[in-house]
C-alpha cells in the first residue's frame, strides 16, 4: 500500500474577534495541511499550527513537508510514520504529516482512529476549557461572563505576571460558578510563586500552567503549592518527562509541540508511568487538527481543545461545542 504526498498547503482562518496572550495578539491563524494518498485513492489528512515562539511559520512548515515527502514515497503508512519521527524535528510540519499518516492508515485498515491508537472504546464528549484572552480585568470579566452564558464551565485565563490577582478576581466575579485554570506563560520567574499561588487558590483556581520560564523549572522545587503546576513549554517530548517530573504535577500535551500523535502518545505513556496528570491542549486550529488530539484527550484530566471555537468559522462537519463540552464531529 505505497503512499505519496498528494498536497501540502497553507490555509488562513480568521479568529472570532482577537486572541490575546502575553506574547501578542492574533486576528487570524495560518495552518499547514498535509494530504497523503495511498493505493486506491484513499487519502489521509493532517493539520498543524506553526509554533511562533519556536520561530515556525506556515510556509516553512509546508516546505518541510515537501522536503520529507520523497523520503517516504513508496512506503506504507505505518513505515512512513516511523520514518518521519527520524526525518523531521518536532513541530507543526511533522504534526501535520504524522497525523495524515495516522488518518490514512486507519482508513486503509477500515478502523477508526481511536481503535488504531489503542483506546478501549469510542471517544465521548469531554468538558473543555474556553480561553479568556489576556486583557484588562474588566475586559476579561466580560469575556468570562459571555463564555459562562454560552455554557462553558471551565475557563482558562491567560496571565502575564503583573496584575494577575486582579484579573482572576474580575473573572471570578464575571463567572462566579465557573471552574478556573490559568496559564502564566512562563511569566512568574521573578515573583513570589508560593504567595501568588496561594492567592489564586483562595479565588478557586484549580491549576496553574507553566508558571516559570523554560530552564528555570527548579524555581518550583521548594514551592509546596496548594494546587498543581503543569508543564507546557518545559515538556516538549517524552524524554522531557523524567527531567521535569520533580518540579511539576502534570504535563500539557499539544500535538504541534510534540510533532504529532505518535510522540504525543509516548508523552502520555511517560506521564502515566511517572504519576503525572495529563492535560491535552491545542493551538488555534480547525477541527481537522483537533480530531487526533480528541482521541488523546480521553486520557486527560484537563481538556483544552477550544481552538475551533475561537475561530470565526470551522470546517464543515467539525466538532460540536455545546454546554461547555466538545463532542465528536457531526455527520
Amino acid at each position: 500500500m505505497a503512499i505519496q504526498l498528494k498536497s501540502a498547503r497553507v490555509e488562513r482562518w480568521q479568529v472570532a474577534g482577537e486572541f490575546v496572550i502575553s506574547r501578542g495578539a492574533k486576528t487570524h491563524v495560518d495552518v499547514v495541511v498535509a494530504e497523503i494518498e495511498g493505493m486506491g485513492g484513499v487519502v489521509g489528512r493532517g493539520e498543524g499550527t506553526p509554533i511562533y515562539y519556536h520561530g515556525e511559520n506556515a510556509v516553512g512548515c509546508r516546505d518541510q513537508i515537501l522536503l520529507a515527502a520523497p523520503h517516504i514515497a513508496g512506503m506504507d503508512a505505518a513505515e512512513a510514520r516511523a520514518a518521519v519521527q527520524e526525518l523531521m524535528a518536532a513541530g507543526a510540519a511533522r504534526n501535520a504529516l504524522d497525523c495524515a499518516l495516522w488518518d490514512l492508515e486507519a482508513r486503509q485498515r477500515g478502523l477508526r482512529l481511536w481503535q488504531l491508537a489503542g483506546l478501549d472504546g469510542a471517544p465521548t464528549s469531554r468538558v473543555t476549557a474556553f480561553t479568556i484572552s489576556l486583557g484588562s480585568p474588566g475586559a476579561m470579566a466580560e469575556q468570562a461572563a459571555t463564555a459562562a452564558a454560552d455554557g462553558y464551565r471551565l475557563l482558562k485565563l491567560k496571565l502575564t505576571g503583573e496584575g494577575d490577582r486582579l484579573r482572576v478576581a474580575a473573572v471570578r466575579k464575571g463567572a462566579p460558578d465557573a471552574r478556573l485554570i490559568v496559564d502564566a506563560n512562563e511569566s512568574w520567574g521573578a515573583i513570589d510563586i508560593l504567595s501568588e499561588t496561594e492567592a489564586l487558590a483562595d479565588m478557586g483556581v484549580e491549576m496553574i500552567e507553566q508558571p516559570v520560564p523554560v530552564g528555570a523549572d527548579a524555581l518550583l522545587d521548594p514551592v509546596y503549592a496548594p494546587i498543581p503546576f503543569l508543564a507546557d513549554e518545559s515538556c516538549q517530548t517524552a524524554a522531557d518527562v523524567a527531567r521535569i517530573g520533580p518540579f511539576y504535577d502534570g504535563v500539557n500535551i499539544k500535538l504541534d509541540k510534540a510533532g504529532g500523535l505518535t510522540e504525543a502518545l509516548r508523552i502520555a505513556d511517560a506521564a502515566d508511568a511517572a504519576g503525572l496528570s495529563i492535560m491535552v491542549g491545542c493551538m488555534l486550529s480547525t477541527s481537522l487538527a483537533i480530531a487526533p488530539a480528541f482521541v488523546l484527550a480521553q486520557r486527560a484530566r484537563w481538556v483544552d481543545l477550544d481552538g475551533p471555537a475561537l475561530l470565526a468559522r470551522d470546517r464543515e462537519s467539525g466538532f460540536e461545542f455545546r454546554e461547555g463540552r466538545i463532542g465528536p464531529p457531526v455527520g
